[in-house]
């Protein structure tokens, strides 16, 4: 909508937004590697396991993660799941199932913690499977009260695309980002960008 827009311009990222730049990197990347087996779970669905009781319950609305290698899921720190769009704050949790880690940027480190370790903890009941809850401390930090969500989608991209799609067959990865340095201000410009694009292939589909 033209209200999520906005908020790519200078405003805190909408789930909307999030959902939309995961979708473009599955659309526009992912489909690629045909053999790649990594989910990118949307903000609701990895708001829904946060707030679940029993993850298990989940397992018919949630993707089926037999198979899956790595899992990328947005933490919000939202605590009232009546309350849309609600939140104050965004940070990116990385599991590789694989290897039993899960790995957490968070752009306010450690606004996110609690959320992102009870996310870890509900997943591995899901996955039926032992995870390791590591902490990156060294991730890029933001400067504004506002650039978390761009962080997160910036951070996404780059693990995807720069160290997960890139790596060989059980090549050991490095997933810091410690050093990284992180433009939010031409990552916002890049998404806008892209959306314009979007827009643009989508009139010229009608005509």
């Amino acid at each position: 909508t033209q209200e999520d827009i906005k908020t790519l311009k200078d405003d805190w990222l909408t789930d909307n937004v999030i959902a939309f730049w995961e979708e473009y990197l599955e659309r526009e990347h992912l489909a690629h590697f045909r053999g790649a087996q990594i989910v990118l779970l949307r903000p609701s669905m990895s708001f829904m396991l946060i707030q679940t009781p029993n993850p298990l319950t989940l397992r018919d609305a949630l993707p089926d993660f037999s198979k899956t290698t790595h899992i990328f899921l947005p933490i919000n720190d939202c605590r009232n799941p009546s309350v849309a769009e609600g939140g104050s704050h965004w940070s990116l949790l990385v599991v590789s199932v694989v290897d039993g880690v899960a790995f957490h940027y968070d752009s306010l480190h450690p606004a996110n913690r609690e959320e992102a370790i009870a996310t870890t903890k509900k997943l591995g009941t899901l996955l039926n499977k032992e995870l390791q809850f590591l902490d990156l401390p060294d991730s890029p930090q933001q400067e504004n009260s506002s650039d978390c969500g761009v962080f997160v989608c910036v951070e996404m991209r780059h693990l995807l695309m720069k160290k997960l799609l890139l790596a060989h067959n059980k090549q050991k990865i490095n997933m810091s980002m410690g050093g990284k340095n992180l433009d939010a201000s031409r990552g916002r410009k890049e998404m806008l960008s892209v959306i314009e694009e979007f827009r643009k292939e989508g009139e010229r589909r009608i005509s």
